[in-house]
């Protein structure tokens, strides 16, 4: 495998994973927000700011806190 396709590959999972962090946790947790009458924090922060002057940093980062129940 060339190099360039190796670091195309990676780059297509590194997209991939970034798409599903912006998800949210997935439809079905975004649903039961909706229905319980709630939005997500990302379209209560689209709610508050201009567009395009949010820039997300670290989407791709683990919460691991185990304190106060998380």
């Amino acid at each position: 495998m060339s190099q360039e396709n190796s670091t195309s590959k990676k780059h297509e999972e590194l997209l991939d994973k970034k798409a599903l962090s912006l998800k949210g946790g997935g439809d079905k947790r975004v649903e039961a927000q909706h229905k319980r009458g709630k939005l997500t924090a990302r379209e209560r922060i689209s709610l508050l700011l201009d567009d395009g002057s949010f820039e997300e940093l670290d989407p791709l980062v683990l919460h691991r806190s185990t304190n106060f129940g998380l």
